[in-house]
């Protein structure tokens, strides 16, 4: 039996400019960090000739190309897995749809496990561009690269997009004691509300590729907001971190009429008047999860848990997809 670990992510600046139609142009940068909350997959060989795909459904099939998940079914045939005797199961922390990037951790973690059950070695910039390659190019997603690889890579780490494709990665440079601080005191709380991230990317991608003036200018300072955030992030200014974060999410709120909407903006301002400097919907917008940087925590927390948001808490992850046991 082979299983995998993915980790989930948030980002602390700079998202949405990952996506190919912004950086195909302009180049793209944020920072992205791996939390200690995982999609795991696990491979067991069957006795027969077969492939059975256990998820939020049941697959039993005789080759690849009849699997009707897409993302489980081109990665088999990326790997030449046509027919086999396999059975893949998935599972996860956090359910899918809550913007904590789920779809590029299960792509991670399933190729990292086929490539393990082939004997295969490959890097973590392989991996991540492999993952990239199902769901932007083979599946035409509407979503950028960073789930991917931050995922496979883990950590606090820098990304640069390359108007090529290329996808750079460096560790934020910051402190021990700061990213435990950090750590310490970005909490998260859950809105109820799910929804697919390239429901709203999709608007994102059709007006970046369209050149829409107000979309690249949005994206131009949503990148420059990444960029003040590494800068504060690496000499320490964190709670100018967490205020920044409230202006990113304002730039945010602007590229689609659903990022948010009348609930989530009023728990963001009750958070606000209660121990917030700055916080942000998670991910593509919509839902999932708001992030807060607390000045006070015992404060925040207690105004969010009085109207009954639920917090969940969590750890930086500094290993990346990994191999749990094989």
């Amino acid at each position: 039996m082979i299983i995998t670990r993915s980790p989930l992510r948030i980002t602390l600046g700079g998202g949405g400019t990952d996506l190919p139609s912004y950086y195909k142009d302009h180049e793209g940068f944020l920072i992205s960090a791996a939390i200690n909350k995982y999609v795991y997959i696990t491979l067991h060989r069957t006795f027969e000739e077969e492939i059975i795909v256990k998820y939020s459904k049941l697959e039993r099939v005789k080759s690849a190309s009849e699997i009707k998940h897409p993302i489980v079914r081109e990665s088999l045939k990326l790997v030449g897995l046509e027919k086999t005797y396999l059975e893949i199961t998935s599972m996860a922390d956090i359910p899918a749809g809550t913007g904590l990037g789920s779809s590029g951790s299960f792509t991670t973690a399933l190729l990292k496990a086929l490539h393990c059950y082939k004997r295969n070695l490959v890097h973590t910039q392989e991996l991540a561009e492999q993952a990239c390659h199902i769901e932007i190019d083979v599946l035409g997603e509407p979503v950028g690269k960073q789930d991917q690889y931050i995922a496979a890579f883990g950590g606090m780490t820098c990304f640069k997009f390359n108007r090529d494709g290329r996808v750079e990665a460096w560790p934020l440079a910051i402190s021990d004691e700061d990213m435990f601080n950090l750590e310490d005191n970005l909490l998260m709380f859950f809105t109820g509300y799910s929804r697919r991230a390239s429901s709203i990317l999709e608007e994102q991608d059709k007006k970046s590729k369209s050149h829409d003036p107000s979309m690249i200018s949005n994206l131009h300072f949503v990148k420059e907001l990444g960029l003040r955030s590494k800068e504060l992030l690496e000499v320490g200014r964190l709670r100018d971190f967490g205020q920044l974060m409230h202006e990113h999410w304002q730039h945010k709120k602007k590229r689609s009429s659903n990022m948010s909407n009348p609930e989530i903006d009023d728990w963001y301002n009750i958070a606000m008047a209660n121990g917030a400097l700055g916080g942000k919907l998670i991910g593509a917008g919509g839902g999932g999860f708001l992030m807060f940087f607390a000045a006070d925590k015992t404060k925040l927390r207690h105004a969010m848990k009085s109207i009954g948001l639920r917090e969940l808490r969590f750890a930086f992850d500094t290993e990346g997809t990994k191999i749990v046991s094989q």
